[in-house]
């Protein structure tokens, strides 16, 4: 079901072609004049605009233009008794989807607006999916699934079917790697807005001007470099969900405007002074201890309570450390169906060895080494001899070690000479290929191409790689 908006001075008329749209599902506001027909479109988005061409005041030419400057998304049909070719191409000049001569039939009326309402959707789920894209390429996996079956993660699964059904703002908080977006993720996709967009962003990632952009949007020529018009996530995230991960770094004049998006569910673009409703559900992360944040005067406490409505606290890994056993075999699985072959899998050693380590980068360390170790395993069976060396070098030594006064030190490598071990093997594994060397090791390819021409420069790795 589309909406759409039926602009004529014709009463009888308007609701004629409001009739019609109706019957077909789509829902149907009215306007009386292009002045009404913008104000409605300031009060909530529309799919589609279908107006007249002659009216008194604002005509369907200057209509079209003040829509054109606010959205040039929305396809607006015009209707007119004047079908001449030099309207019809004026019309298009200016930015029509298309144009329909009076007297017509319905059902070309609606087979019109139904292929103009498909172009809307079309358009949206573009844009939607690049703002997808952006947040992923920044944020790494998607995957929402919640895997394990320790207590605690039952006792998870639990408050998390509590607060998806509903449509209150949740704010989740945990060590890094601990599965904050995983859990935004399971919350959206087993929520009532599940078949809406879930667009994340990440606030430490981005300077104050360019975060206000990308949550809000601007229009054309807000500042320099702005030469067309963009929505902002929440504009794109519109009966959906939007995460705001890490939001304890966002500056203090952007806490501010998020707030008053909160309260009033209404915002503007950069450059902009007109207000736009929004139906987003809002879920935001953090890392940090929000209320010391709030006690050195660098988050609003007033913002703090509109976020923690419904609280999720996320454990560390050391907490629940039952799971490891799941959790390995799921980033090995995904790994193996990646690469096209059979999943490597964990001896009981080094199972063992997991379980003992206190994982200070949480599930994200652990998926990072299972990774690696599925990369480089020369066999079925991944054994502790391979992992042992990465995370004595990587954390805290093994609790067993601890335990027993000894101290694996003397056998350990540096962190740099593993690292370094590590590419080179993949990058033989890969015939040399840099991208798909960067792709299974979780790096980008500039970062790959700096860490060998500093190896080569220094002579450590061989000249041909």
């Amino acid at each position: 079901m589309a909406r759409i908006l039926v602009v004529d001075d014709k009463e009888l008329m308007r609701d004629s072609v409001g009739t019609m749209l109706s019957r077909h599902g789509h829902a149907v506001v009215v306007a009386g004049s292009g002045e009404a027909a913008l104000e409605k479109i300031a009060q909530r988005p529309v799919d589609v605009v279908v107006t007249d061409l002659q009216m008194p005041g604002m005509d369907g030419l200057a209509l079209l233009g003040a829509i054109r400057e606010r959205d040039d998304s929305i396809p607006v049909i015009l209707m007119t008794a004047f079908a001449t070719v030099e309207t019809a191409v004026g019309a298009m000049k200016k930015g029509a989807w298309d144009y329909i001569a009076k007297p017509f039939e319905g059902d070309d009326l609606v087979a019109t607006v139904h292929r103009a309402v498909e172009h809307a959707q079309l358009v949206l789920e573009n844009q939607v999916l690049r703002a997808q894209v952006a947040s992923n390429g920044r944020m790494g996996s998607s995957d929402h699934d919640l895997v394990g079956g320790s207590d605690v993660m039952n006792e998870l699964r639990g408050h998390l079917r509590q607060i998806a059904g509903n449509q209150s703002t949740v704010l989740i908080c945990g060590e890094s790697g601990t599965g904050k977006e995983v859990a935004a993720r399971w919350i959206h996709a087993n929520s009532p807005r599940s078949a809406e967009p879930f667009l994340a962003i990440n606030c430490a990632a981005l300077s104050t001007s360019l975060l206000e952009s990308e949550l809000f949007g601007h229009e054309k020529g807000a500042f320099t470099g702005a030469d067309r018009l963009r929505k902002g996530r929440f504009e794109l995230a519109d009966g959906g969900t939007l995460l705001l991960d890490e939001i304890s770094e966002i500056g203090l004049d952007t806490q501010a405007k998020l707030l008053r998006v909160l309260q009033e569910r209404s915002f503007e673009r950069v450059g902009s002074s007109e207000s736009r409703s929004v139906d987003v559900r809002i879920i935001a992360t953090s890392n940090r201890n929000l209320q010391r944040s709030i006690e050195e005067g660098q988050f609003r406490q007033d913002l703090f309570f509109r976020l923690n409505v419904l609280p999720l606290n996320m454990l560390p890994l050391r907490r629940h450390v039952d799971d490891i056993p799941d959790l390995a075999d799921h980033f090995l699985r995904r790994v193996a169906l990646r690469e096209g072959r059979d999943p490597r899998s964990l001896s009981t050693e080094a199972l063992s060895c997991l379980q003992a380590y206190e994982w200070p980068g949480n599930v994200r360390e652990l998926e990072n080494i299972c990774e690696r170790a599925a990369v480089l395993a020369e066999g079925p069976v991944i054994t502790d001899s391979l992992i042992a060396p990465w995370i004595h070098q990587e954390g805290p030594v093994l609790a067993a070690d601890r335990l027993s006064g000894d101290t694996p030190a003397a056998n350990c490598r540096r962190l740099e000479e593993v690292e370094r071990e590590a590419i080179v093997a993949t990058l033989r594994r890969f015939n040399g290929h840099r991208q798909r060397t960067a792709t299974a090791l979780g790096i980008g390819v500039r970062t790959l191409g700096l860490k060998l021409k500093k190896w080569k420069e220094a002579q450590l790795v061989s000249a041909s790689l």
